[in-house]
């Protein structure tokens, strides 16, 4: 509000004229062209009606206007013939103009990124220099938002402002722009204007020190995606020689995932940089030793150093076998310290021998207090980082980043659980850990297991007696101090993890919350039961293929106030209490103990029931209303007790019902078996489906069709994700209609359905964005006709039993159609050959998945240029070819640094068997599976009226390893395999027998030394 000193008390007074040249547009019916204001009463100016009239006649005190304008200053105090006149005619937009009078004369004037430009011109041209203060102290405070992005500020507005900055050639300007898109990179990537942004604003930003990625990756990736959108307004582009093509100099090809860089080698633009980044990664894998020795000669080693800025969040090093401790720990010292020729040397050495840095070595460096702290670090991923051992890792983080909460380290088979504690508290503030694995193929509930060492269904210690499910007996334990954060634990496939382990956790994560054990085989009911009772905060339990049965089921019902399992009142209870239920595949859990367990988890958001048998009265028995995720798959439910389920869960995003024989039960069974007739016809249950919820996953099989589709439409407009298996029927109309019904679609798998051309054509013409194909089993006319069209986004294709017909030639118009693949399963392709091999490697060198299966003589001439694909992560070949070498599993585990798992089947053994890697020479390898057949009568075969014996699978010898020490000792001789199986003691599973032709069945023990 502007002051008594700022009034017009006196007669001195000059008059400001300045027309609206709008005002016409705003208002026509205005009642006079012109009024007269005076800035005495700025403050109750009434804006809306002023700029509705054509012309305006502000009265302003000229001392003020002296002070504090230069423009104002010159032109009333000089010799302008203006100083003289009454009235001074202002030739700029009213509206700013009169804004920039109210600041002059007291009045508050808001900047938004809106009115910065405008306004901070007028503060120039008016000479305003308060003004142009605030105009620079507001920017200065935006980009400097501690929040990183600020929420006033979009990247269209940004760009704007450093155009501007640009053409004024005004340094403050485009020194903020710069280092606020530098420090917001991540976000501003992901704006739909990102590739708006002018070439010489993208390679300030890239170079600006403060540039802040969570990884190589997303700063390579969103280079690409900006070249790729600008290239076509760029003249004269000739491959990495164009100048645009400078900034992909910026990126450090050595730091990019393995997969990432391979499957860039098609790029026009990333070509030459992507061959230079293999080659680099793959010799800092290969040869640990000498590369290090030539990289610390280097004066400079910025290429090999991680961005890390004082604003950095996120860390994610996944999928990058190239890193060691010594690497993370290059990007945690001052470049300072690489001209210190005693630290080179001790990185040097440490890199030498090889996997993790010594205790010695870190404690140089703690010591003479020379690792920097990012302190703003809170989440990192290392997950499928192979050669970074995670407790040297640990050591680097605790003092490099004091503040990390969230640490996912997948994949690390070389972390013992059991030093899970010393992690924690080596890294006090952690709250979420994962040290997921590869689930082992073992599953007891999954397989027939004839054999194993150790045994599957060992016997463990028995902390305490749970008895019966319906013991109202009270729990009794002793309670340990709280030591720890951790409320998020995930150790899902780990097979070293033992009950005892179990109950240490317990101990020191007494905050956890969320606790994903699935696949892990070798607890019992009664540690997870520990577990559950100690941790009283504990919401979701994942416990899929695991022990879990009745007493853990009594620990979630137990009351924690004291209150019986029986009580009505479930609300004291873990059931209670919990979000996350998913007991899929546990098969030691009762009817009874299942029902009182549902009874009281009225809470669930998700739950997953799949492959228990003892479902349907259960789902009656649940009363929740929260449900967004619900497995029944592979039950005996019916379509009562699911629609049951349905009706009362409208939030329901994701169901899964594929394999369910049990939905086309009829009205008099159900009867028969005592339950509540509500519905009893899959049309009225997809009814109900149609009607209360807005899907983004459904999994269907026995008593779909496409006759339901019409109802289903509300529910599938925001699908996702559909499978349809066997008993469903989703039918050439129905396929025809997914893109109309279900535009959001990203992943569509079918099973044993009847398929044509024209409906698989229908689907790749408008489903851009389908990201999963899978083809199974299905039949109908399908030819080379339904893959011709582009799928730019397609990044996994299954085509099982479907494509026959399949050449060479259609497999490379298969890869230029689907360029970016990183999953590709074939069986049944009998037509292949070993050229195939180099088609595959070369149209998609980012593979990370391969399987192989009957697909003719892929591998006759051994396995060569699949090997070039040196992201593998999983390769299957099987009925591929008989000419697959002994020693091939050992040398595919050398050649490939990210190889986990491999499944051959002996059938393509060129010497009839092969070699088992023992510890060092299986690298990585976390699962072997080795099938076996024998020849079986083909009783269907009538050309041939004697009969022909084709191949038939018998069994399959697995192993399979985990973060135990292993022995070394290895069998010799024809009986390789067996004394393999016999002597060594580095893998926690396997199955593997001999039949004899009478029938007697000899099976392989494992007998320990």
């Amino acid at each position: 509000m502007a002051s008594k000193a700022d009034s017009d008390d006196s007669n001195e007074f000059v008059t400001l004229s300045c027309t609206v040249f709008d005002a016409s547009e705003r208002n026509e019916n205005s009642d006079s062209n012109q009024i007269v204001i005076s800035t005495a009463d700025v403050s109750s100016w009434d804006l809306k009606s002023i700029l509705s009239r054509k012309v305006l006649k502000i009265k302003a005190n000229p001392n003020r206007l002296i002070e504090k304008s230069s423009y104002f200053c010159g032109l009333l105090r000089g010799s302008f013939c203006e100083s003289r006149m009454e009235y001074i005619s202002i030739q700029w937009d009213a509206e700013l103009f009169l804004s920039v009078l109210r600041f002059i004369f007291g009045c508050e004037v808001d900047i938004t990124s809106d009115n910065f430009i405008p306004m901070y011109e007028a503060a120039l041209f008016f000479g305003v220099e308060t003004l142009l203060l605030k105009c620079h102290v507001w920017l200065n405070e935006l980009t400097s938002f501690k929040g990183l992005q600020s929420p006033e500020l979009g990247l269209y507005d940004l760009v704007h402002i450093w155009n501007y900055g640009l053409e004024h050639a005004n340094d403050f300007i485009l020194q903020l722009s710069t280092s606020y898109l530098a420090r917001n990179f991540m976000w501003a990537s992901s704006c739909n204007s990102f590739n708006d942004i002018p070439y010489e604003l993208l390679c300030s930003v890239i170079k600006d020190p403060e540039l802040t990625v969570d990884s190589e990756k997303h700063l390579c990736e969103a280079i690409l995606v900006w070249l790729d959108a600008n290239i076509a307004q760029s003249e004269g582009w000739s491959g990495e020689e164009a100048s645009h093509a400078d900034v992909l100099k910026q990126i450090r090809p050595s730091l990019l995932p393995l997969w990432f860089v391979a499957g860039t080698r098609k790029s026009c633009f990333f070509s030459k940089f992507a061959d230079k980044g293999i080659g680099s990664i793959l010799s800092l894998t290969r040869h640990l030793s000498t590369i290090s020795m030539d990289v610390f000669k280097e004066a400079d080693m910025s290429h090999l150093r991680i961005r890390l800025t004082k604003y950095t969040k996120r860390v994610d090093l996944s999928s990058c076998p190239q890193f060691t401790p010594s690497l993370l720990l290059l990007s945690m010292l001052p470049p300072s310290c690489y001209a210190d020729p005693m630290l080179r040397k001790s990185i040097k050495d440490s890199s030498i021998n090889h996997v993790r840095l010594k205790e010695d070595v870190f404690h140089l460096f703690w010591v003479l207090g020379l690792m920097l702290a990012f302190n703003e670090v809170e989440e990192v991923d290392i997950s499928n980082c192979p050669m970074l051992h995670l407790e040297a890792a640990i050591d680097c983080f605790c003092k490099s980043l004091p503040s990390l909460r969230k640490l996912r380290a997948a994949y690390s088979l070389d972390f013992k659980t059991k030093m899970l504690c010393q992690l924690v508290q080596k890294c006090p503030l952690l709250t979420e850990i994962d040290l997921t694995v590869d689930v082992t193929p073992v599953i007891p509930g999954r397989v027939s297991v004839v054999s194993s060492w150790p045994a599957l269904s060992q016997r463990s210690t028995t902390y305490f007696d749970l008895g019966n499910c319906h013991s109202s007996a009270p729990f009794s334990y002793t309670s340990r101090p709280f030591l720890s954060n951790i409320t998020k634990l995930t150790l899902e496939g780990r097979t070293d993890i033992r009950d005892s382990d179990l109950h240490d956790i317990s101990e020191f994560c007494a905050s956890l919350c969320y606790l994903n054990i699935k696949g892990c085989i070798s607890v019992t009911d009664n540690g997870i039961s520990v577990i559950i009772l100690k941790c009283k905060r504990l919401h979701s339990v994942l416990v899929c293929d695991t022990s879990f049965g009745n007493n853990s089921v009594l620990a979630l019902c137990y009351g924690i106030s004291g209150v019986e399992p029986q009580s009505e009142n479930h609300s004291h209870t873990m059931a209670f209490k919990c979000q996350t239920l998913h007991i899929g595949g546990c098969n030691g859990i009762n009817e009874t103990a299942l029902s009182e367990l549902l009874s009281g988890a009225n809470n669930l958001r998700s739950l997953c029931l799949r492959g228990i048998q003892l479902v349907d009265s259960a789902l009656y028995c649940f009363s929740g209303s929260s449900l967004e995720m619900l497995d029944v798959s592979d039950t005996k439910v019916s379509a009562a007790a699911l629609a049951h389920v349905i009706h009362r869960n409208l939030d329901l995003k994701c169901l899964k019902a594929r394999g369910c024989r049990h939905l086309l039960l009829d009205e008099n069974k159900t009867e028969e078996r005592n339950l509540p007739a509500l519905l009893h016809t899959p049309k009225e249950l997809y009814s109900e489906l149609g009607e209360s919820c807005e899907l983004e996953e459904i999994q269907l099989g026995w008593g779909f069709s496409f006759l339901y589709m019409e109802a289903l439409k509300p529910a599938f407009r925001t699908l996702r994700t559909i499978v349809v298996g066997l008993g469903g029927s989703l039918g050439q109309e129905g396929l025809k209609q997914l893109p109309d019904i279900c535009p959001l679609l990203e992943t569509l798998i079918l099973y044993f359905q009847v398929i044509t051309d024209s409906a698989i054509m229908h689907v790749m013409k408008t489903l851009l964005q389908l990201q999963v194909l899978a083809l199974c089993y299905c039949i109908g006319e399908i030819s080379s006709l339904s893959f011709k069209f582009m799928m730019p986004n397609l990044k996994s294709l299954k085509l099982e039993r479907v494509t026959p017909w399949m050449t060479n030639e259609d497999l490379v118009n298969l890869t230029q159609n689907c360029p970016k693949l990183v999953e590709l399963s074939l069986t049944g392709c009998t037509l292949l050959n070993s050229e195939s091999q180099d088609i595959i490697s070369s149209g998609w060198p980012g593979l990370m998945s391969i399987h192989l299966e009957d697909c003719g003589e892929v591998t006759t001439n051994d396995v060569v240029s699949l090997l070039d694909c040196h992201a593998l992560e999983d390769l299957m070949l099987r009925h591929t070819g008989p000419g697959i070498t002994r020693n091939f599993i050992i040398y595919a585990a050398y050649k490939l640094p990210m190889l986990r798992k491999i499944s051959l089947d002996r059938c393509d053994a060129r010497d009839g068997d092969f070699d088992i890697p023992n510890c060092d020479d299986r690298y990585f390898l976390s699962s072997v599976k080795i099938a076996r057949c024998k020849l079986q009568l083909c009783t269907f075969d009538l050309h041939n009226l004697e009969g022909r014996r084709t191949p038939v699978h018998k069994e399959t010898l697995i192993l399979t390893w985990n973060s135990e020490k292993a022995h070394k000792n290895r069998g010799e001789g024809k009986a390789l395999m067996l004394f393999a199986l016999v002597n060594f003691r580095n893998f926690i599973g396997f199955s593997y027998t001999i039949q004899w032709k009478h029938g007697s069945t000899w099976n392989a023990q494992c007998i320990p030394a």
